[in-house]
């Protein structure tokens, strides 16, 4: 039974997460999303997980979609009225984007899981004070990561939405 939930699951899923790509309305994108969200939630759950389960669909489904959300509404896609951005702006942010990544990947590629010492030592993942320990000990790097780069996208948000001044 568990096996026929996990597939039933894993389609929905990745259905979800393909049409989220290939929607052209970002609302509906967006509500994809939301329905992939609660899908990996699912697997979470049938992993024994409750509690990263709660805080998925908290976090991933509540708080990342509203800012997302928040995006796609301040962003202006009315292509007809869209002024083009000059050539140095596209260059500035492509450049930007690469060295992100790059910092971003160089980080993964240095870290080490730790992982295995935790197997051996029969501790209980189910302890959200054994969770926060990894998170903010072992983690904390990747962790820290991820919170710059959702305010780096936040800011990117607000710039791309920001109207500019016509020239008199």
């Amino acid at each position: 039974m568990i096996e026929v939930i996990f597939y039933i699951l894993s389609t929905i899923t990745l259905g979800t997460a393909l049409l989220t790509i290939f929607s052209r309305n970002p609302i509906h994108s967006a509500i994809y999303l939301v329905v992939c969200f609660f899908s990996i939630a699912g697997h979470y759950l049938l992993l024994n997980a409750q509690f990263l389960a709660i805080v998925h669909i908290i976090v991933y489904s509540g708080a990342i979609m509203i800012l997302m959300l928040f995006t796609i509404m301040l962003m202006n896609l009315n292509k007809e009225h869209e002024k083009h951005k000059p050539k140095l702006i596209i260059v500035a942010a492509t450049i930007a984007f690469c060295l992100v990544a790059l910092v971003l990947l160089a980080a993964l590629l240095k870290t080490k899981p730790v992982v295995e010492s935790y197997y051996n030592s029969g501790t209980d993942f189910q302890s959200i004070k054994v969770l926060g320990q990894v998170l903010l000990n072992e983690y904390m790097v990747p962790f820290e990561f991820a919170s710059v780069l959702l305010l780096v996208a936040m800011i990117g948000a607000v710039l791309i939405s920001k109207k500019e001044k016509e020239k008199a």
